[in-house]
């Protein structure tokens, strides 16, 4: 899981984290390669945020 920062709020995924990572991590299959990087997806799907991303798989 992400840590929080001072206020108490996530601290953002960095945007050159691996998918393959994050699928690891939160148990999801974004049907991407391993190895391309979060901010590049997150562009592909036109999502803001790793949450977004995240929540719309578990639909």
């Amino acid at each position: 899981m992400r840590s929080r920062n001072e206020n108490g709020r996530l601290r953002q995924k960095r945007s050159d984290t691996h998918v393959g990572t994050i699928e690891q991590e939160y148990k999801v299959d974004f049907g991407v390669r391993s190895d391309m990087e979060l901010g590049t997806l997150l562009k592909k799907d036109g999502a803001q945020s790793l949450s977004d991303l995240i929540k719309d798989k578990h639909k």
